[in-house]
Protein backbone atom coordinates (compact mmCIF):
# COMPACT_ATOMS: atom_id res chain seq x y z
CA UNK A 1 0.00 0.00 0.00
CA UNK A 2 1.36 3.47 -0.50
CA UNK A 3 1.73 5.99 1.60
CA UNK A 4 0.77 9.64 0.97
CA UNK A 5 2.47 12.78 2.65
CA UNK A 6 0.76 16.02 2.08
CA UNK A 7 1.46 19.41 3.24
CA UNK A 8 5.12 18.15 3.70
CA UNK A 9 6.88 20.70 5.68
CA UNK A 10 10.71 20.83 7.24
CA UNK A 11 9.49 19.02 10.16
CA UNK A 12 6.42 16.96 9.44
CA UNK A 13 3.68 16.02 7.03
CA UNK A 14 0.70 18.27 7.52
CA UNK A 15 -1.57 14.80 7.04
CA UNK A 16 -0.61 11.06 6.06
CA UNK A 17 -2.85 8.74 4.00
CA UNK A 18 -2.63 5.15 4.65
CA UNK A 19 -4.22 1.79 4.59
CA UNK A 20 -8.14 3.98 4.45
CA UNK A 21 -7.42 6.54 6.81
CA UNK A 22 -5.63 9.73 6.88
CA UNK A 23 -4.03 11.34 10.23
CA UNK A 24 -3.87 14.53 10.35
CA UNK A 25 -0.42 16.51 12.19
CA UNK A 26 -1.74 19.25 15.04
CA UNK A 27 -3.21 22.20 13.13
CA UNK A 28 -2.58 25.58 14.89
CA UNK A 29 -4.29 28.91 13.55
CA UNK A 30 -2.33 30.84 10.51
CA UNK A 31 -3.38 33.61 12.67
CA UNK A 32 -2.45 33.61 16.45
CA UNK A 33 -3.62 36.88 17.05
CA UNK A 34 -7.36 35.41 16.67
CA UNK A 35 -9.40 34.75 19.70
CA UNK A 36 -9.62 31.03 20.67
CA UNK A 37 -13.02 31.02 18.71
CA UNK A 38 -11.37 32.83 15.61
CA UNK A 39 -8.11 30.33 16.06
CA UNK A 40 -10.72 27.37 16.25
CA UNK A 41 -12.44 28.43 13.03
CA UNK A 42 -9.19 28.49 11.10
CA UNK A 43 -7.89 25.47 11.78
CA UNK A 44 -11.34 23.70 11.31
CA UNK A 45 -10.84 25.64 7.81
CA UNK A 46 -7.70 24.16 7.43
CA UNK A 47 -8.40 20.57 8.64
CA UNK A 48 -11.66 20.77 5.58
CA UNK A 49 -8.43 21.80 2.91
CA UNK A 50 -6.33 18.76 4.15
CA UNK A 51 -9.12 16.41 4.25
CA UNK A 52 -10.35 17.59 0.73
CA UNK A 53 -6.63 17.08 -0.86
CA UNK A 54 -6.57 13.54 1.15
CA UNK A 55 -9.99 12.94 -0.41
CA UNK A 56 -12.10 12.82 1.72
CA UNK A 57 -14.27 15.12 4.43
CA UNK A 58 -15.11 16.03 7.86
CA UNK A 59 -18.41 13.84 7.51
CA UNK A 60 -15.71 10.84 7.56
CA UNK A 61 -13.67 12.21 10.95
CA UNK A 62 -13.10 9.39 13.39
CA UNK A 63 -11.70 10.58 16.65
CA UNK A 64 -10.10 14.19 17.02
CA UNK A 65 -8.31 15.45 19.97
CA UNK A 66 -8.48 19.30 20.68
CA UNK A 67 -5.79 21.14 22.83
CA UNK A 68 -6.54 24.23 24.39
CA UNK A 69 -3.86 26.39 26.12
CA UNK A 70 -6.46 27.15 28.69
CA UNK A 71 -9.23 24.60 29.46
CA UNK A 72 -11.69 27.59 30.35
CA UNK A 73 -11.75 28.42 26.63
CA UNK A 74 -14.04 24.85 25.92
CA UNK A 75 -16.73 27.63 25.44
CA UNK A 76 -15.61 29.47 22.82
CA UNK A 77 -14.05 26.82 20.98
CA UNK A 78 -17.05 24.51 21.25
CA UNK A 79 -19.06 27.65 19.32
CA UNK A 80 -16.98 27.36 16.50
CA UNK A 81 -17.13 23.69 16.47
CA UNK A 82 -20.50 23.50 16.42
CA UNK A 83 -21.24 25.67 13.90
CA UNK A 84 -18.74 23.29 11.99
CA UNK A 85 -19.56 19.98 12.06
CA UNK A 86 -21.86 18.60 9.99
CA UNK A 87 -25.10 17.40 11.46
CA UNK A 88 -25.46 13.39 12.23
CA UNK A 89 -21.42 13.07 11.92
CA UNK A 90 -20.03 13.65 15.12
CA UNK A 91 -16.66 12.00 15.52
CA UNK A 92 -14.95 11.12 19.09
CA UNK A 93 -13.75 13.79 20.94
CA UNK A 94 -11.15 14.59 23.80
CA UNK A 95 -10.48 18.09 24.52
CA UNK A 96 -7.50 18.50 27.51
CA UNK A 97 -5.43 21.23 28.30
CA UNK A 98 -1.59 21.69 27.59
CA UNK A 99 0.96 24.14 26.80
CA UNK A 100 1.44 25.14 23.38
CA UNK A 101 4.74 26.14 21.62
CA UNK A 102 3.69 28.62 20.50
CA UNK A 103 2.30 30.74 23.62
CA UNK A 104 0.24 32.54 21.15
CA UNK A 105 -1.56 29.77 20.34
CA UNK A 106 -4.67 29.16 22.11
CA UNK A 107 -5.77 25.83 20.34
CA UNK A 108 -4.40 22.44 18.57
CA UNK A 109 -6.30 20.14 16.72
CA UNK A 110 -5.44 16.98 15.46
CA UNK A 111 -7.75 13.90 14.09
CA UNK A 112 -8.50 10.65 12.11
CA UNK A 113 -10.74 10.43 9.18
CA UNK A 114 -11.24 7.47 6.88
CA UNK A 115 -11.39 7.45 3.00
CA UNK A 116 -14.29 6.94 0.91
Amino acid sequence: MTIRRLAEEARLSGAVAHGGLVWLAGQVADDASLDTEGQTADILAQIDALLAEAGTDKTRLLSVTVVLADITEAPAMNRAWDRWLATGHKPARMTIQAALVDPAWRVEITGVAALP
